[in-house]
C-alpha cells in the first residue's frame, strides 16, 4: 500500500499551501487516479467530492477542510468504505476569541454606541462575573472557557456527555436547554449542527433568557429557528443577538434582522483565511505524518453522529 500517495484537490486559494503541508509531512503527491488520500481543499465545492471519488480507485482516506461537515454527509454516509477526517478544533482559539468580542460588544452596547453620531447615556453591563451558558462540549467550547478563566465567569455547559468538563461549573443535557439558560447573562452557541440540535434553541428556550441576555452564535445558523429569534428580538424578551452565523446564509438583503438594533452581524468570520489556511496546514502535515508513520489520524469523522 503507498500510504504516502497523496491527490490535494479541487484548484482554491489552499491547494497550494496544503500540498506544502502534506510534503512536510512524508507524503508525495500523485494524480488523483493514483492517490490513496484525497485532501479536499475547497469547502465551498462540497457538491463535487461525490463525483471526485469515483476518478480515485485506491482512495481509503479523505480529508475535509473544516470542522462542520454537513454539506458533506450525504457523501460520507453514501461511502462508509472510507475514513473521513474533519478539522475538529483546528480552528477552536479564533472562533472562541470572535465569540468573546461578540459577546463583550453586546453586553457593553460596543455596537450601539457605534451607531450614534452623538454623544448618549452610558449603557452596557459586563463579561467579568458574569453567568455564562455554553451550548456544545468541543474544541470552540473549551477554548472559550479558557479565555474566560480571567474573567471569573460562572459557566454552565449544555452537552449530551454528562462528564464534567474543566473550567465550567456544571454540565447539564440538552434536554435541560431551559434551566440551563435561566439567569444567564449570554448564551453560547458552539455545537455542531446535525437532526439532534437543529433548532435547539427556539422559542422556548429564548423566552427562558434574561431580558438583559444577547445570544452569541459562532456555531451554524440552523442551531437557532429564526423566525422565533426574530420575534424575541422585537419583542425585546431577550438583550440582543451577536451572529457570526444565520439560517439562511448569506443573510438576504432586506431581511430584518439587518435592519434590528439589537442584533450584531458578522459574515462568518470567527475563521478567515489568513487564520485557517496556516491552522490547517498545521493540522494536515500532522495528520498526514501521522497516517503514513502509525495509521493514526486526528479528526476522524462519525456518520451517525454527523460530527
Amino acid at each position: 500500500m503507498a500510504r504516502h500517495h497523496v491527490h490535494v484537490a479541487p484548484d482554491s486559494g489552499r491547494v497550494d499551501s496544503l500540498q506544502q503541508a502534506a510534503l512536510a509531512g512524508g507524503a508525495e503527491l500523485v494524480d488523483a487516479s493514483s492517490a490513496e488520500v484525497l485532501i479536499w481543499a475547497d469547502p465551498a465545492r462540497a457538491g463535487e467530492l461525490a463525483d471526485y471519488l469515483e476518478t480515485m480507485d485506491k482512495v481509503t482516506w479523505v480529508a475535509l477542510p473544516y470542522a462542520g461537515i454537513e454539506p458533506y454527509l450525504p457523501t460520507i454516509r453514501s461511502r462508509r468504505d472510507l475514513l473521513w477526517t474533519c478539522a475538529r478544533d483546528v480552528y477552536s482559539r479564533p472562533v472562541a476569541e470572535h465569540a468573546v468580542a461578540l459577546a463583550t460588544s453586546g453586553l457593553r452596547n460596543i455596537v450601539g454606541y457605534a451607531r450614534q453620531d452623538r454623544w448618549t447615556a452610558p449603557a452596557g453591563t459586563m463579561l467579568t462575573d458574569g453567568r455564562i451558558t455554553i451550548f456544545g462540549g468541543g474544541g470552540i467550547s473549551r477554548a472559550l472557557i479558557s479565555l474566560l478563566q480571567g474573567w471569573n465567569c460562572d459557566i454552565t455547559v449544555v452537552r449530551r456527555s454528562a462528564e464534567p468538563l474543566a473550567g465550567a461549573a456544571r454540565v447539564m443535557p440538552p434536554s435541560k436547554a431551559v434551566e440551563a439558560v435561566r439567569g444567564a447573562d449570554a448564551v453560547v452557541l458552539a455545537l455542531p449542527l446535525t437532526e439532534h440540535t437543529r433548532h435547539i434553541i427556539d422559542k422556548t428556550v429564548l423566552r427562558a433568557m434574561e431580558p438583559h441576555a444577547w445570544i452569541v452564535n459562532v456555531a451554524r445558523g440552523g442551531v437557532i429557528d429564526t423566525d422565533d429569534l426574530v420575534e424575541a428580538l422585537v419583542e425585546g424578551s431577550i438583550g440582543g443577538a451577536a451572529l457570526d452565523v444565520t439560517d439562511p446564509e448569506p443573510l438576504p438583503d432586506g431581511h430584518q434582522l439587518w435592519d434590528l438594533s439589537n442584533v450584531v452581524i458578522t459574515p462568518h468570520v470567527g475563521n478567515t483565511p489568513e487564520m485557517g489556511i496556516p491552522l490547517l496546514a498545521a493540522f494536515i502535515e500532522e495528520n498526514v505524518r501521522s497516517w503514513i508513520d502509525d495509521n493514526e489520524v486526528e479528526g476522524v469523522v462519525d456518520p451517525e453522529s454527523g460530527y
